[in-house]
């Protein structure tokens, strides 16, 4: 009887080894995400079985100051995490979408070879969890996606993210790896229109971006946000285009691209580049080396969407100055062309201009503003702060403005204090006749909360000859 114990608990014990081997043998390295502008660590593991758990989730957050959107997401980001992964991993992947969901979501991952890049096996409602399984394949930087219809919509509110499939061994190293995802949105209300922002089919269909942001909102890369390097250090950019439609011309500025892995394949086919095209669901690799510090520019260099849609990113870069490799401003002094005085145009004969009514010369003045003034003063006459002094609501202009046409005529050099601000910059001469000066003048001294009379021609003349004659 005890040697026919012995034997059950002998068996029993094999068979317990079996099973915990079996469990150990399948059990799967969980694989960490990385959410932006972190791009997570470097593998250099070897290819194994692997598990992905991914959340979608619809939240509301910022898109600008000001500005709230619904977004739909992977992971509760826009963009959705950086999945780090080695080819020839066998992939099990989860999608889970969480209960207070109220549309279902799957997802199309570029690195997937199957039905629908994994869309086919991951529809899944909210309150779900669908899984389905892979082998990377083929080693790359690509752009994950939802694909559920409409796919657009699901895309334009914020559904991709970028999956990289690292080569045995891992990439060259480098000191700084950032990830950074461009997309484009479209909202009911135009750009900065306060508020909660809903969707615009219509837009998007029009391919009418309202936003082009990098990282999912407009100044999410910037100021205190902003990512860090050193000099001498290089970095390499994981770069992503979520869409729904635009191209992007991506451009660091006041960087040259060493070496660009083109469409994120991971050949670095390219040296010295200035700008890299990236396509709407597509990617690139960049690396680079910081030579100098300052903080450099990321845009979309079709430069509208930069600087009046919100495609701005920051690279600080902190370390020692290299006057060789970049002096900054060595002089600032007057440039005169064509000789050495200012330039005059004869004054046309007032008597022979044709009379215009208030409004005509309020018009002809607008137009003259714009042609000459607007590029520093700005559309509105909001100005640059620090640089360009304001002429909307000014009290510096509106408290003198004899003295206002005569800094037209000679130009102005040195500090005034404007509505409590200090600025010292130069103004050149304008080359205008007296006509044109009288109508500038009087738009601008009744636009954007200005109000006064209008000045005329012989006015402008009788002062033009008083500061001649001083």
């Amino acid at each position: 009887m005890k040697n026919y114990l012995k034997r059950i608990l002998l068996l029993t014990s094999v068979l317990l080894f079996i099973f915990d081997a079996g469990v150990l043998a399948e059990q799967r390295l969980q694989v960490p995400l990385a959410y932006a502008p972190d791009a997570g660590k470097t593998l250099t593991r070897s290819p194994g079985k692997v598990r992905v758990d991914l959340e979608t989730k619809e939240v509301t957050g910022r898109l600008a100051d000001g500005v709230e959107y619904n977004f739909w997401t992977f992971g509760g980001t826009v963009p959705g995490p950086i999945i780090r992964i080695v080819e020839g991993d066998e992939v099990e992947f989860h999608l889970n979408n969480h209960s207070s969901s109220k549309m279902p979501h799957n997802i199309d991952l570029h690195a997937v070879t199957g039905p629908g890049g994994g869309a086919a096996a991951s529809l899944t409602a909210p309150g779900h969890t669908s899984t389905f399984s892979f082998k990377a394949l083929s080693a790359g930087l690509y752009v994950y996606h939802c694909a559920t219809a409409p796919v657009g919509m699901h895309i334009a509110n914020g559904m991709y993210g970028l999956i990289l499939v690292e080569p045995e061994g891992g990439l060259p190293p480098v000191d700084r790896e950032f990830y950074v995802v461009q997309s484009d949105f479209y909202t009911k209300g135009k750009y900065g229109q306060e508020g909660l922002q809903p969707f615009s089919m219509e837009k998007a269909i029009d391919e009418h971006a309202d936003y082009v942001v990098f990282n999912g909102s407009v100044g999410a890369m910037v100021g205190d946000n902003a990512v860090r390097a050193k000099v001498g250090e290089t970095v390499r950019l994981f770069i992503g285009n979520g869409g729904p439609n635009l191209v992007s011309s991506f451009h660091v500025i006041g960087e040259i691209f060493d070496t660009v892995y083109t469409e994120g394949g991971i050949l670095p086919n390219q040296k010295n580049v200035q700008s890299t095209l990236i396509p709407a669901g597509g990617s690139a690799i960049v690396e680079f080396k910081v030579e100098v510090p300052g903080t450099l520019i990321l845009v979309d260099h079709s430069i509208f969407r930069a600087f009046n849609k919100g495609a701005i990113a920051m690279i600080k870069v902190e370390g020692e100055d290299n006057s060789t490799v970049y002096s900054g401003k060595q002089a600032d002094t007057i440039y005169l062309p064509e000789g050495g005085a200012i330039q005059e145009v004869l004054v046309a004969s007032e008597e022979s201009l044709t009379p215009m009514s208030h409004q005509e010369r309020l018009s002809r003045g607008q137009r003259l503003y714009e042609q000459n003034c607007a590029a520093c003063h700005q559309m509105e006459g909001q100005g640059i702060v620090g640089v360009f002094p304001p002429l909307a609501s000014s009290d510096y202009l509106m408290e003198d403005l004899e003295r206002a046409i005569g800094i037209v005529i000679n130009g102005l050099e040195g500090e005034i204090i404007v509505n409590g601000e200090r600025y010292n910059n130069i103004m050149p001469s304008q080359r205008l006749n007296d006509s044109d000066i009288a109508n500038v003048i009087g738009y601008i001294s009744n636009a954007w909360g200005n109000e006064s009379r209008l000045y005329s021609a012989p006015e402008v003349a009788t002062i033009r000859a008083s500061l001649k004659s001083h």
